[in-house]
């Protein structure tokens, strides 16, 4: 079975109704991202953003995976297949697939505000006063602007030994995530559906300008109808 390796994005969650980072002029949910999503908004009013979380995490217990996430983890039928994620939710993983990895964290998870391998579950809020098992404040399992992506290499590895390369519901611009594309094999089909694509097709790459609940089945399709012509070529 071939390695087909996914990057996905927000634009993926989004058909699920879980709001996107770049909404409504950088908003995430009325809030500048700045003062959720990253340390100095953190420490600055860390009730705000454990309270933000919180929030997030209870929208996951509302939604549902949709046809993109069950469709991806479908390919697991034909494919050896690794998701490699910006979204925090669970999403992938309630649709079947299971191998994902979350560069961006898991809002499912707590870990110590001074050791980001101390993590932990958690399947309800944060509050002040919890503690890790450090002793520190729990907060967001969430990388935040700023903050080193851990699972920046583990993904780089992957991605390098892919046979094909789908990319859905992000809009490759936001790095380091948007650099893993590059160290896919010169010779690897990247497949890149997005219903605004900041690039065009060219070589390898081919754009469907789709939202990703109609854009992946036609990549779907586009694998089946090679696999079959690369078969009776053989």
């Amino acid at each position: 079975m071939k390695n087909l390796v996914v990057l996905s994005g927000a634009g993926v969650s989004a058909e699920s109704g879980i709001a996107t980072f770049r909404d409504a002029g950088g908003l995430w949910e009325g809030h500048d991202v700045m003062e959720v999503a990253s340390p100095e908004g953190y420490a600055t009013h860390p009730a705000l953003v454990l309270d933000f979380y919180n929030k997030r995490r209870a929208q996951l217990l509302e939604v549902k995976p949709n046809e993109a996430h069950f469709c991806i983890a479908e390919l697991e039928r034909s494919y050896r297949v690794q998701v490699i994620t910006q979204n925090v939710d669970d999403l992938h993983e309630r649709a079947g697939s299971t191998n994902v990895i979350h560069l961006h964290g898991e809002l499912k998870k707590a870990r110590s505000s001074k050791n980001e391998n101390e993590i932990q579950e958690c399947p309800g809020d944060i509050n002040l006063g919890d503690l890790s098992k450090d002793g520190s404040q729990l907060r967001p399992h969430i990388v935040w602007f700023g903050e080193e992506v851990p699972a920046m290499d583990q993904a780089i590895q992957i991605v390098s030994k892919a046979d094909v390369l789908l990319i859905v519901g992000t809009s490759m611009q936001v790095y380091p995530a948007a650099g893993l594309k590059d160290f896919a094999p010169s010779t690897t089909p990247i497949y890149f559906v997005d219903p605004a694509p900041s690039m065009e097709s060219y070589g390898n790459l081919t754009v469907i300008k789709e939202k990703a609940g109609k854009g992946i089945p036609m990549v779907v399709d586009l694998l089946s109808f090679n696999n079959k012509n690369n078969s009776s070529i053989l």
